[in-house]
């Protein structure tokens, strides 16, 4: 299955969104859980929350707007890192960084929720920039 119902990739964004803002409130450890389901899903291309949340849904999967299952990886990739270097800044002591990277991965979630995709637009950029450069090498 090459997609996603939409729905279950709000339910991810919003468990980001939740963990990340509960960790920086109340425990900062607490960024290691959508930190180890990112790398999970990153490295399985399976996503826990996705496949629980599955559960929930009332109508048949495809009957609901979907989204693309490559682009919610790499949106994951992202946050993953981005928590990645939040957590190491935390554990370094330099909590400004791992502030600005936390706040960031909410942001992007957050946004995504309203309904602009950030990382869409990242990785469209990438790919035509990586079309634009292989077509001038191929001129």
């Amino acid at each position: 299955m090459n997609t996603i119902p939409k729905p279950l990739v709000q339910l991810n964004q919003t468990f980001i969104v939740l963990t990340v803002v509960i960790g920086l409130i109340f425990a900062k450890s607490l960024l290691l859980i959508p930190f180890i389901i990112g790398v999970y899903t990153v490295i399985t291309k399976k996503n826990p929350i996705i496949i629980l949340g599955k559960q929930i849904l009332r109508k048949p999967l495809n009957t609901y707007k979907e989204e693309d299952k490559a682009q919610q990886i790499f949106n994951q990739w992202i946050a993953t890192i981005c928590l990645g270097v939040a957590l190491l800044f935390f554990a370094l002591g330099i909590d400004i960084i791992g502030y600005i990277f936390s706040v960031m991965v909410v942001l992007a979630a957050g946004i995504a929720l309203m309904g602009y995709c950030i990382g869409c637009t990242v990785r469209y950029r990438y790919m035509m920039w990586k079309y634009n450069r292989s077509k001038k090498q191929s001129a």
